[in-house]
C-alpha cells in the first residue's frame, strides 16, 4: 500500500533536518525532494518527462533550470549550473535525466529492493512492466475503502485513486511503471533505518 500518513510525515522532517545542513548539492536536491513526501523524487521525474520536448530523454541546462524551478525547489542559479554541471560529465551541453533521476533516488539495499520487486511483480498480474486499474482487481481488496462501502465510489474509482498514491500533483495517467514504484518506495525506504520494520511493512501491505 502507499505510505501510512505517520511515515510520509517522518520522511519530511527527516528531510527538512537533512536540507538544513546538508552542504552538497545532489544531498541538497535529494532532501528538498523528500521534504514533499515520498512521492517528491517522482513529481521532478514528471516535470522533466513533459519539458523534453524530443524526447531524447536530455535536457539543456534552460530546460533543467526549468524543471527545478517550476518544480518550486529554493535552489539559485548558481546552485542549478553546478549540478547540471556535476551530471553534463561529456560536457556536451545536456544530461541525461534518466541517470540523473537514478542517482538522485535514496539507494536501497538488495534486501529492501527484492521486496519492492515481489510486490510490483505480485501486482502486475499480466506482466507487462506497469500496473493499471486492471492489474490491482482481485489483488487489491476494496471492500473496506469507506467511500465504496457508502456507495460513493466504484470499485474502478478507489482503484484508481489507490493508483494515484503513487502519482505526483496534477500529471496522473493511471498507470504506475516499475520504475515509478520504485521510486516511491525509494522515498519510503529514506524514513525508515531498520530493515526489520520496512520487511514488516511491505509483507503486511502486500501480502508477502
Amino acid at each position: 500500500m502507499a505510505a501510512s500518513g505517520r511515515l510520509q510525515k517522518e520522511l519530511e522532517i527527516k528531510s527538512r533536518k537533512a536540507l538544513a545542513v546538508a552542504k552538497d548539492p545532489l544531498a541538497r536536491l535529494q532532501a528538498a525532494c523528500l521534504a514533499r513526501g515520498a512521492q517528491g523524487i517522482k513529481g521532478l521525474s514528471i516535470l522533466f518527462r513533459i519539458m523534453d520536448d524530443d524526447k531524447n530523454r536530455k535536457l539543456s541546462l534552460e530546460e533543467f533550470t526549468k524543471g527545478v524551478e517550476e518544480y518550486g525547489l529554493s535552489f539559485s542559479k548558481n546552485d542549478i549550473a553546478e549540478l547540471f554541471r556535476l551530471f553534463d560529465t561529456d560536457h556536451n551541453g545536456s544530461i541525461d535525466y534518466e541517470e540523473f533521476l537514478r542517482r538522485l533516488r535514496p539507494s536501497m539495499n538488495n534486501f529492501r529492493l527484492e521486496l519492492v520487486a515481489k510486490a510490483f511483480a505480485k501486482l502486475d498480474r499480466n506482466h507487462d512492466g506497469q500496473l493499471t486499474v486492471e492489474d490491482l482487481r482481485g489483488v487489491y481488496n476494496v471492500q473496506k475503502h469507506p467511500k465504496y462501502m457508502n456507495g460513493e465510489w466504484s470499485e474502478d474509482r478507489v482503484l484508481r485513486h489507490f493508483l494515484d498514491c503513487f502519482d505526483y500533483g496534477k500529471h496522473k495517467d493511471g498507470i504506475v511503471t516499475r520504475e515509478e514504484f520504485i521510486d516511491y518506495y525509494s522515498g519510503v525506504s529514506a524514513s525508515i533505518d531498520n530493515d526489520m520494520y520496512f520487511d514488516l511493512m511491505m509483507r503486511n501491505a502486500w501480502k508477502l
